[in-house]
């Protein structure tokens, strides 16, 4: 039974580039993806800004080298372009033993297709393709993904809001420790889609400016959309040479307090960042860099500061919430965060909480995240958040592999 798990592969494709380094260099250019919305079509346009991937659909065919007459949502797209090039980077390790896993978490499933069929088809019950329907499913983009890149071992997707792939991070990690695969690519993928957009809107949670997460004046938060995967493999079977970090920590709780906020006492996230940490066998004081869930509410935002200040008490590490850049990519939220924490660990800097001016007011001890691209750090234990409605919390703890 594998005791270890390492990173041998990231991939991802946000509102800040289509790859790993272009994600890189926009942080450290403090470029954000922030901006008008110019692909979906919805009434907000020109009112509320999104973090859009800045590709059309028919780009995003051709980046993958796919054929545009092949039946595939945004979210498959975004999935298979991520996880292809985590798989590349892992050295493009044998996936046709079996010995494989794919999971993948995401939360609107391909709903970027059929909510515009079901307008249709509403209209005109003749109207529209019904086969689009086939690729509504959460899981159908995984199974794309899998498809894409060859991989026959399990297959499975995770569906639990925004710690959907955090989770798979941590399915992926059990299924190895128990020696039921060798490997797994792991992570999860969101595209944006109108019935997002005009959820959020109606929990009045979203920003019509640039967000300021941990700031006293934060308005709410920017969606956005992308893919973020690893590629975990066993201590048992890695190449040396390929190992990027070490997962060695994670946990999920569920505080069950309410079905779109966080409890006020932050006692999810308390939990699931308490758990990661045992796991890891660390105390809290080893934490160099807490990669924040984020969000710009004003919920989120101070339970997890209370939260935060349950774990380190008046010790809190550096932290920052990266979410500034990329928006919150909902079910992608936690894969896109693992990749940026490794990213992180191998470049040993600590990212920038854009716009921050003002810390809030609520907390004894102020709460401030930091402000400047910190490089020349001496990382080893980053912790990443990934808290999702219904009080579904999720930790990770990656190591530095030096």
């Amino acid at each position: 039974m594998a005791k270890r798990i390492f990173i041998t592969g990231i991939g991802v494709i946000s509102a800040i580039g289509k790859n790993t380094t272009e994600a890189l260099e926009n942080i450290q250019s403090l470029s954000s993806g922030v901006a008008d919305i110019q692909h979906l079509k919805t009434v907000h346009k020109g009112k509320i800004p999104l973090c859009e991937v800045k590709y059309s659909n028919k780009e995003l065919y051709q980046l993958a080298g796919v054929d545009p007459s092949t039946p595939l949502t945004r979210t498959a797209l975004l999935g298979m372009l991520a996880a292809k090039e985590a798989w590349q980077q892992a050295g493009s390790p044998e996936l046709g033993d079996g010995k494989t896993g794919v999971f993948s978490g995401n939360t609107v499933g391909g709903m970027d297709k059929t909510e515009h069929f079901y307008a249709e088809f509403m209209a005109d019950a003749t109207a529209g393709d019904v086969r689009t329907m086939l690729t509504h499913e959460c899981a159908h983009s995984t199974e794309c993904i899998a498809n894409y890149l060859g991989a026959t071992g399990m297959v499975s997707t995770i569906s639990t809001a925004c710690s959907s792939s955090a989770n798979t991070i941590m399915l992926g990690a059990r299924m190895i420790k128990q020696g039921l695969l060798d490997r797994a690519i792991v992570g999860g993928v969101d595209a944006l889609a109108k019935f997002t957009v005009n959820g959020f809107n109606v929990l009045q949670i979203l920003d019509e400016q640039y967000c300021q997460p941990f700031d006293q004046n934060r308005r709410g938060l920017n969606l956005g959309e992308g893919a973020g995967f690893v590629v975990l493999e066993s201590e048992d079977t890695v190449d040396e040479a390929n190992i990027l970090a070490e997962l060695v920590g994670y946990a999920n709780s569920n505080d069950a307090y309410h079905q779109t906020a966080s409890s006020p006492d932050g006692t999810g996230a308390y939990l699931a960042m308490k758990g990661a940490l045992d796991v890891a066998g660390i105390a809290a004081d080893a934490v160099d860099y807490v990669n924040v869930h984020g969000t710009g509410t004003n919920n989120n935002d101070l339970s997890e500061g209370i939260a935060m200040q349950r774990i380190f008490g008046n010790n809190i590490p550096k932290f920052s919430s990266t979410k500034a850049f990329t928006g919150h990519t909902l079910g992608a939220a936690g894969g896109v965060e693992a990749v940026l924490s490794v990213l992180a660990l191998k470049h040993q800097i600590i990212y920038p909480n854009l716009r921050f001016e003002t810390p809030i007011a609520d907390f004894e001890t102020p709460l401030v995240p930091e402000t400047a691209l910190l490089e020349n750090q001496d990382l080893t234990y980053i912790l990443s958040n990934s808290f999702g409605f219904g009080g579904n919390t999720s930790s990770l703890v990656f190591k530095a592999y030096k």
